[in-house]
């Protein structure tokens, strides 16, 4: 605990690694969420991974510039003296926290919330008695630990708590395995007055972002392939331009057929980078947009994990309706008025109707949405209360 006696939460990730706008949002709304609860947070990245820089497209050992990116904006929202980055590779540097400082973080930390998982942990880490581990992209670890992969379980047996964005784990539906590790649901938290919400005009469009082509992280369950890459699924429904007005837009780089190919059949096409690397435009582009038409990962679809990403809990925030690919989220969020998941073309036609016909009635939707199932507050005081701090 701190000074003033509230509990100390180390909120660790990947803000600094992969320094793009909706990461550093992810991050913020736990660090904010949790300062609003009376929890004194901190954000700690002290890893032996290479930073990846956005502008080279590569990892690289010199953190300086995702520092410079990154750090400004957590100083501007009062966490100046709440962070620390710590390359553990040759020639890693620490900035923010001194090592001093930081060591001494890790010793009264009543709680490590492991974001995304991607901290691995070293000594400092295990003298923490609350140890969490946030899955916000489930199906790999439940899969990893079915087949026996030591290290995943290792990793995961390093924590005390587990808790994941496959709020559809366990049920019957769900073609998951849920072994060895208790896992409970929970979801993004949004810190809704980062995201007011603006009336739409007649210029916006349904848009998304994201990352066209994924290669490495399809896997093999029960002799069947399951598949991470987004373009597997667009492509399924590559012609809803010509079947409703829309307009349609992803914030994407696909190879150039691809491009082409999404330009014949009436999509716009915008640069992700220009648009992530920049906080506010990244928050503008969400807000000035018409909605979000997006799809899901074939993995969490065909599996059924009830995972719902984080940016469209923004998109939500915004007041701004959500048209998302089923992976069975609608067992635990309303669908339908503000929300809508889909499996069919049909499905989407249905959606872009219904909101149209009544588009104001749809964005207020959109947003007590955001406001009951998504409020930071609600989505991380379970999460506090059930590791007991």
């Amino acid at each position: 605990m701190d000074e003033r006696g509230r509990p100390t939460i180390i909120v660790c990730g990947i803000l600094f690694w992969y320094p793009l706008a909706g990461v550093t949002y992810q991050f913020l709304h736990y660090l904010i969420g949790l300062r609003q609860l009376g929890y004194d947070p901190y954000y700690i990245e002290d890893s032996a991974r290479w930073p990846y820089n956005p502008t080279l497209g590569e990892s690289t050992p010199d953190a300086r510039p995702n520092i410079d990116r990154v750090a400004p904006v957590l100083n501007a929202y009062g966490l100046a003296d709440r962070w620390a980055f710590r390359g553990r590779y040759e020639h890693g540097c620490c900035y923010g926290l001194t090592e001093a400082r930081l060591d001494a973080i890790y010793k009264q930390a009543d709680a490590i919330l492991n974001v995304t998982g991607a901290q691995e942990f070293y000594d400092q880490h295990l003298l923490c008695p609350r140890r969490v581990y946030v899955e916000t992209d489930p199906v790999e670890a439940q899969i990893r630990v079915h087949q026996g992969v030591e290290p995943v379980i290792q990793t995961l047996d390093s924590h005390t708590h587990h808790f994941t964005f496959g709020e559809n784990l366990g049920r019957s539906d769900c073609g998951l395995p849920a072994e060895r590790f208790n896992w409970l649901p929970t979801r993004q938290p949004v810190v809704l007055d980062l995201w007011p919400p603006l009336p739409a005009t007649a210029q916006s469009r349904y848009n998304t972002i994201a990352t066209w082509k994924n290669k490495g992280k399809d896997i093999e369950f029960n002799g069947e392939m399951y598949y991470w890459s987004k373009d597997r699924e667009f492509e399924k429904f590559i012609n809803l331009p010509r079947q409703r007005p829309g307009p349609f837009e992803i914030a994407t780089h696909p190879d150039p057929a691809s491009a082409t190919r999404l330009r014949d059949h009436g999509w716009h096409l915008t640069d992700p980078v220009h648009i992530s690397s920049d906080m506010h435009r990244y928050r503008e582009y969400i807000r000035h947009s018409r909605g979000e038409f997006t799809v899901a990962k074939d993995q969490n679809i065909r599996l059924r994990s009830g995972w719902f990403s984080d940016r469209s809990a923004c998109y939500l925030a915004s007041g701004r309706p959500v048209i998302n690919q089923d992976t069975a989220f609608g067992v635990n969020l309303p669908t339908g008025h503000g929300l809508f998941a889909f499996s069919t073309m049909d499905d989407i036609l249905a959606a872009i109707d219904a909101i149209e016909s009544d588009y104001p009635g749809h964005c207020d939707a959109a947003r007590q949405i955001a406001q009951e199932y998504f409020a930071a507050g609600k989505v991380l005081k379970p999460i506090m209360d059930t590791i007991g701090c």
